[in-house]
């Protein structure tokens, strides 16, 4: 059967799929990224299990994948295949495309983490049928995902979707980017996680402590909660004006705060916005497979184009 491999590399852990012509999944693994070892282990790790996934294929399905997708936190220049740069990881400037291929035999395609799952969300997941979505998801930090067609944005330099690093608090806390006030410094579940331990006296107390404490009607969690969901609002309702989705896909670890979030945030927009026209807005229904399955979207579309070019007179 015809095949692909799908890959999504995180900061601890890599989840991969062969995934089939329809996006069924005929196999699934994981691994450790093993970053304690160093950058150089980790694009070792990430060259091996693909090689691994390839050679399941080949016995199992009677033929090897005809392409591979692999996601990858950090700045990611797709149009080369380099991943530029990863905190979590330590690398720099590593060509992961050309050594994929090298190592596979097939093509490959590059893409973020974020935009990647963004795009399997917008296909296949909560924008499904949306001719223009943003996807947002909300972790340690913050970034998007910019859906057009059924295709991502990725801007003209690899850095489409940054909302995070939306200034919607002038002034304030510095950001790990070098400006002072990001969205992300504020809304991120790491920014209500940090500002609910001060709050509570709890150093453990994390954001998923502050959701159950809104719920209890605990007034010191309400106001942590509001602060977060107003600079939310606020960037949010910046990337409306400048995009005009038709849907809005929050994902990440905050937005498992269901209703105890999206409730407050579709009103706070809902008062921020005078012409703009408010989109759904609609939690994520994907999870943590979105950029697994994403990568195996990519890998799908760069066989049709090559199919396209190859059978172009």
């Amino acid at each position: 059967m015809r095949h692909v491999i799908a890959l999504d590399v995180g900061g601890t852990g890599m989840k991969a799929a062969l995934a089939g012509p329809g996006g069924e999944v005929l196999h699934r693994a994981r691994r450790a990224t093993g970053r304690a070892q160093g950058p150089e282990a980790v694009v070792a790790g990430i060259l091996d299990f693909a090689a691994e996934l390839h050679a399941y294929g080949a016995e199992h399905f009677g033929t090897p994948a005809a392409a591979a997708g692999v996601a990858v936190p950090g700045i990611v220049d797709e149009a080369h295949g380099t991943a530029v740069y990863a905190a979590n990881l330590g690398w720099r400037d590593v060509p992961l495309r050309d050594l994929l291929t090298q190592r596979l035999g097939v093509p490959v395609a590059l893409g973020h983490d974020v935009r990647t799952g963004g795009l399997a969300e917008g296909r296949v997941g909560a924008g499904r049928g949306a001719d223009r979505f943003l996807f947002v998801a909300l972790g340690t930090g913050i970034a998007g995902a910019i859906g057009v067609d059924g295709r991502v944005e990725t801007g003209a330099h690899g850095f489409a979707g940054e909302i995070g690093h939306i200034v919607v608090r002038p002034g304030g806390s510095p950001c790990p980017c070098g400006q002072h006030g990001c969205l992300e410094r504020f809304a991120s579940a790491a920014a209500v996680s940090e500002a609910w331990a001060a709050a509570s006296g709890d150093p453990d107390a994390d954001a998923a402590d502050c959701a159950k404490a809104v719920v209890s009607g605990d007034p010191k969690a309400l106001a942590v909660w509001q602060q977060a969901v107003d600079a939310l609002a606020d960037g949010l309702v910046t990337a409306l004006t400048l995009l005009d989705p038709r849907t809005l896909i929050i994902g990440g670890g905050l937005a498992e705060a269901g209703e105890t979030l999206f409730a407050p945030l579709r009103e706070a927009i809902r008062r921020r916005i005078t012409f703009q026209k408010q989109p759904t807005i609609v939690p994520a229904a994907l999870g943590d497979s979105a950029g697994c399955l994403g990568a195996g979207l990519l890998a799908w579309d760069l066989l049709a184009s090559t199919d396209r070019m190859e059978v172009t007179p």
